[in-house]
């Protein structure tokens, strides 16, 4: 399980998070939901070792995190899928997924069948560019190299930023998917309501920095959690 318990990250004198808790368990996606620049993408970077916390702390498994930097996290299972994707347009589809082979042993270093399965546009298109696909085809590589890491935990930042809606809905099934695997833990940021919505076993909503409302998602007050998602 994740914890991320009572964190304060500062952007110099410029508090970005204050007091933010959250858990993620094995088999169950947490949601965390706000506007631009309420602190999710900031609370991402804190779980995957790009920034530490002032103050709190973050444990996966029972280990502490705050000291460890994103290289030792990857090693122990903790994988993310950025905002914005950050694939390497200049290489190959195959390239870009044999990058997830970097926190592996050398035995490990295949790519497994499975990830063609869930994504099979990726299997008949190896040899092209990164950055000759399109938005939702890099979403979908991006998740894919994330997956060849072999998370035990799954970060992912507003996955449905920018993509068609055939896409999402492809995006939804998959991670509905290795949820009822029951193999990892997945922790989603998104603005998309609807979607998040349909994924959540766990949601928080964030607000200035700080977690304004939280619960299960059955649970959810769509009107209230949307009071605070409008600009």
């Amino acid at each position: 399980m994740l914890t991320v318990d009572n964190i304060d990250i500062f952007y110099g004198a410029s508090q970005a998070l204050k007091k933010v808790s959250l858990t993620a368990e094995t088999g169950k996606v947490t949601t965390v939901l706000g506007r631009n620049g309420v602190g999710k993408t900031t609370l991402m970077k804190s779980i995957t070792g790009h920034l530490s916390p002032q103050s709190g702390d973050i444990t996966w498994e029972g280990k502490a995190l705050n000291k460890l930097g994103a290289a030792d996290r990857a090693h122990m299972g903790i994988a993310s899928v950025p905002q914005g994707r950050e694939i390497f347009p200049q290489l190959t589809i195959l390239e870009n997924l044999q990058t997830g082979f970097a926190c592996l042993p050398r035995s490990e270093r295949h790519i497994p069948d499975h990830i063609f399965e869930l994504f099979p546009v990726l299997k008949d298109m190896l040899k092209r560019r990164g950055g000759d696909l399109s938005g939702g085809q890099q979403q979908q590589l991006a998740i894919a190299r994330a997956l060849i890491t072999r998370p035990k935990l799954l970060v992912l930042d507003e996955p449905t930023e920018g993509i068609q809606p055939s896409i999402i809905k492809d995006i939804q099934r998959v991670i509905a998917m290795l949820r009822d695997q029951g193999e990892m833990a997945i922790v989603l940021v998104e603005q998309y309501l609807d979607f998040a919505k349909e994924l959540a076993d766990d949601y928080l909503v964030m607000d200035r920095g700080e977690v304004v409302l939280s619960g299960k998602g059955e649970d959810m007050n769509e009107e209230e959690v949307r009071s605070f998602m409008m600009v």
